[in-house]
């Protein structure tokens, strides 16, 4: 099988995209893998599809490296920005993902502000929150983010007991003055830390509410600058909220499977 790509970024979260509408690919798991493998594929976080569907724009199915399934919400922004160069959409859209629909906007900035869904509850661990944005997140606020062991907490968390089965992604960040939050991500089903991570600097956003941060919250990753804004109905529950940032299409080319 051939298959034609395109290969984006969005704050260094990568992607290989393809033009799916036609069905013509169906992948498995190694195939998935062998297609973000940095040394025998394209290399990527992510796979994403774009496919027809009826109720909306497209429909996007996103696979992670390791061939599992979640939203991705800088992998919906790359999303966003290749329906609108094939000519699906101009510059808003609604769209079908794995969490259901929303809506997004490419903005004159040249950024893509991406509604994400509401969140109903938050779980605090201690001084530690959970929280589902799309995907399951543990973030914990530290110091020095710099030089903390995100690797190796990165792995204890995701695997702890108390987020089985699936597991969870962790997110360490470190608040900053500004209103602004430093934030690295051991993303599950990468199974590594990535250089952003938009569901997870969404869930940070959140939490950072409760130190005292208001919308809209800065966020810095080691892939570049990202922006959350939400709004708060009621004790741990937030709507309206949006992940704003930058997608970039980096190549095209074609992977031999």
């Amino acid at each position: 099988m051939v298959l034609n790509f395109s290969k984006y970024q969005a704050t260094g979260n990568d992607f290989v995209l393809v033009d799916n509408r036609s069905l013509a690919h169906s992948f498995s798991k190694e195939e998935i893998k062998k297609t973000c493998d940095r040394r025998f594929g394209v290399g990527a976080d992510g796979l994403i599809l774009i496919e027809n569907d009826a109720h909306s724009d497209f429909r996007m199915v996103y696979y992670n490296s390791d061939g599992s399934q979640s939203l991705c919400g800088n992998g919906c922004r790359s999303a966003i920005d290749f329906a609108h160069q094939l000519g699906l959409i101009k510059d808003k859209t609604k769209f079908s993902a794995f969490d259901g629909l929303h809506e997004g906007e490419l903005l004159q900035n040249g950024k893509i502000r991406l509604q994400m869904a509401d969140v109903k509850s938050i779980k605090r661990l201690g001084n530690n929150f959970f929280i589902n944005t799309g995907s399951p997140h543990f973030v914990k606020f530290v110091n020095d983010l710099p030089n903390y062991p995100v690797l190796l907490e990165g792995q204890t968390t995701r695997y702890n007991k108390t987020f089985e089965p699936e597991g969870t992604n962790a997110n360490f960040a470190e608040l900053k003055s500004n209103n602004t939050v430093a934030v690295r991500t051991y993303e599950r089903g990468v199974e590594d830390e990535t250089f952003s991570c938009g569901t997870g600097v969404t869930a940070v956003a959140l939490a950072s509410s409760f130190h005292g941060y208001t919308s809209p919250v800065s966020i810095e990753v080691r892939g570049g600058s990202l922006s959350v804004e939400f709004k708060t109905s009621q004790t741990d529950t937030f709507e309206e909220i949006f992940l704003i940032g930058p997608a970039k299409m980096v190549f095209q080319g074609q992977l031999e499977l």
